[in-house]
């Protein structure tokens, strides 16, 4: 062993040992081959293991501290050693193993004795059952029996629960001593799900178990609802509609009773007949401020006394028909509209399951005209409710308009209705009874209104003879011009509702305007030019004035523009007549148009001597023939036009002047007619400027 704990061994050993490891063995060394196969073995190990390897470091230097010496003896020893412990261990396991075989010798004894207890018991366990078999099928069958039995007595027990109802559940349901309450409904509903629940039964073979449920829950059901039906309308009879918590049993039982509609509609007939009554009551108490059976009531203040005029008086009574409508649409709200969802659903189910219904043969359209809105209902309730009231105030507004006879009081009678014709349309729909009434006092109040103008203008025709010495506007125009003042003042401040103000408008101007400017027009054609003319002018400017504040008149306005305009045109052309008249142009100017004409000196002359003495005063005159025009900016405007044309003309007649004058051959005299008329087109501008 060397120092640095490591084995060395010298070359000649090494290749020896290879060299006897791997020489070949003849047959005759064949014990010695198997003898020396482990030793190969194990030295092909050694001399394949790595000095590296740490097991064989450490093995080498266990060696090393032993101080083993490497020399023949030595490794003799050591291999002696090393076969006495593999001898020794081997001799340890073979007793071990001897061990082992006594102990499972006493496990097969064991397991053959217990054999024979198994197959002992087997044989008992086969004999007790054969013997107890009988008695376990009648237990198993009892068994059977038994849960049967007691399926069947849960599915009585269950169908008796649902399907039947207790007495006390039967005396709330039925037995009018008792109240209508959540008891009530409770065993209301329960009815209706046995009866819904009932169509389950007649689905099986047997059916007499449905039909007899099915007959005796249904008479349950149809006295509930007598019950509830007749409940409701004591209900209806001292229901307050000022409280604004309404009973919320009624709610729910309007509800329930809306899945018979036949019934529902009853209850809401006999509701609106007592509220008609009550409103129609009390109108009457505002009115006379006593009762129907001539109790007078002193808080009251009657509209007969207090009202005065007319238009207060129908007013007021308008104004307390709307105030009770909009009351009873809001408390009525609460039983409608909260519970309009749910009114709705019993009301189309109740429908359903009508006969006349089930076999009716009608469309679907029909069908959705049958169903529950719970806005329309409201308003045709509320529409019936305030009917009685409407009657009354009917009579009252027809006397009112029949006893009028002043024009203006009518228009705006007519125009306070319809006010109050579009406020009740915003509150009850376009559907209520009470716009037909309105819209007739409307229309009756339009009649008188109509009426009474054309009697006013059949009065005035003796006036439309007699014509202002002034030429303006007569004084049946100015009357009628204030009285269409004041109608289009009322319109304007109104709630029309047509979108087309002027088209609506147009009757009234047709029956308040347009005689009396027929009657002006028919006045003109009796006068003389330009007296005519002027007094037409006259009257359709004071209409115009009259018309022009208001959008609703301006198709008008622009059509009396337009006639003015055309006879402000004649006017000029009249004008302008004069001017060529008294300026003494009017020969030549004639003379123009004549081609064999010439131009003769001495009526130049005659001529320019009436124009010079017309021009100091042309503007003056022609103003002064208009001075009854009302509109001086008009007359300027007319007589200015004029005189643009005269001077139009003068200067188509100054140019011929000069072309006649231009084929003179007199050399003294070259231009003989110019001399007999010096007057220029430019000095004429000036002068008429």
């Amino acid at each position: 062993m060397a120092h640095g704990h490591e084995l060395t061994i010298d070359l000649p050993t090494r290749e020896a040992l290879s060299v006897g490891l791997s020489s070949p063995q003849t047959p005759s060394s064949g014990g010695v081959s198997r003898t020396l196969a482990p030793l190969t073995s194990k030295a092909t190990s050694v001399l394949s293991s790595s000095y590296s390897d740490t097991d064989f470091r450490d093995a080498l230097a266990l060696f090393d501290e032993r101080h083993i010496q490497n020399d023949a003896e030595t490794r003799r020893r050591i291999r002696l050693d090393l076969q006495k412990e593999v001898v020794d261990s081997n001799g340890e396991i073979v007793g071990e193993f001897g061990r082992v075989a006594e102990q499972l010798k006493r496990i097969r004894v064991t397991l053959q004795k217990l054999n024979v207890y198994y197959e002992n018991v087997k044989h008992d366990i086969a004999k007790a059952h054969q013997d107890t078999a009988p008695a376990m099928a009648e237990a198993q069958s009892l068994l059977s029996q038994q849960k049967e039995v007691t399926t069947k007595q849960d599915l009585l027990s269950a169908v008796r629960s649902h399907f039947t109802m207790t007495e006390d559940e039967l005396a709330a349901l039925t037995l009018t001593a008792e109240p209508v309450d959540e008891m009530f409904f409770d065993a209301l509903a329960k009815a209706k799900k046995i009866s819904q629940d009932c169509e389950v039964l007649l689905g099986f073979e047997n059916q007499t178990l449905g039909l007899d449920l099915m007959e005796k829950t249904s008479k349950n059901i149809h006295y509930g609802f007598q019950k509830l039906y007749k409940w409701v309308q004591r209900e209806f009879k001292t229901l307050n509609l000022e409280n604004p918590q309404m009973n919320a049993s009624m709610r729910r039982a309007l509800r329930v009773l809306a899945e018979r509609p036949s019934l529902f509609q009853n209850c809401l007939d006999f509701f609106a007949e007592a509220r008609e009554r009550i409103l129609s009551d009390s109108f009457h108490a505002a009115l006379t401020g006593a009762t129907p059976d001539g109790v007078e009531d002193p808080t009251l203040k009657p509209i007969d006394l207090t009202a005065h005029d007319p238009l207060r008086y129908v007013g007021d009574m308008l104004a307390w028909v709307h105030s009770a409508t909009v009351s009873e649409r809001e408390a009525l709200e609460i039983l409608f509209v909260a519970e309009g969802e749910e009114l709705a659903q019993g009301f189309r189910s109740g429908r359903s399951a009508e006969i006349w219904r089930l076999v009716s043969d009608e469309d679907e359209e029909t069908d959705q005209d049958t169903d529950f809105n719970a806005i329309r209902a409201l308003n045709e309730l509320v529409d019936r409710n305030i009917s009685g009231a409407a009657r009354i105030l009917r009579q009252r507004i027809e006397q009112v308009i029949q006893s009028n006879e002043e024009i203006i009081p009518a228009y705006k009678l007519a125009n306070l209705v319809n006010f109050y014709l579009v406020t009740f349309q915003k509150v009850l729909g376009s559907k209520a009874k009470l716009l037909e009434l309105v819209g007739s006092l409307e229309v009756e109040a339009l009649r008188q209104f109509r009426s009474l103008v054309r009697d006013h203008i059949a009065a005035l025709q003796a006036e439309f003879q007699q014509t202002p010495s002034d030429l303006g506007p007569p004084v049946f125009l100015q009357d009628a011009l204030k009285q269409l003042d004041a109608i289009m003042r009322t319109y304007d401040s109104s709630l029309a509702t047509s979108t087309d103000r002027e088209s609506e408008f147009e009757s009234v101007l047709s029956e308040a305007f347009e005689p009396f400017m027929s009657g002006c027009e028919n006045m003109a054609k009796s006068m003389q030019h330009p007296r005519g003319l002027i007094f037409l002018i006259n009257c359709r400017l004071a209409g115009a004035n009259a018309l022009e504040p208001f959008e609703f008149t301006q198709t008008r306005l622009g059509q009396l523009r337009d006639k003015i305009a055309e006879e402000a045109e004649i006017l000029s052309k009249e004008q302008h007549a004069f001017f060529c008249e008294q300026s003494g142009l009017e020969p030549l100017l004639q003379s123009l148009d004549k081609t064999a004409t010439k131009l003769q000196p001495d009526d130049l002359t005659t001529a320019s001597q009436a124009l010079d003495d017309f021009l100091p005063s042309a503007l003056l005159d022609g103003m002064e023939r208009l001075k009854h025009l009302q509109s001086s900016q008009l007359a300027r405007g007319i007589t200015e036009k004029a005189a643009a044309r005269f001077c139009g003309d003068f200067e188509r007649f100054e140019k011929a002047v000069e072309e006649a004058d231009g084929e003179s051959t007199d050399p003294e005299l070259p231009n003989p007619l110019r001399a007999a008329f010096p007057r220029t087109t430019a000095e004429i501008r000036v002068l008429l400027s």
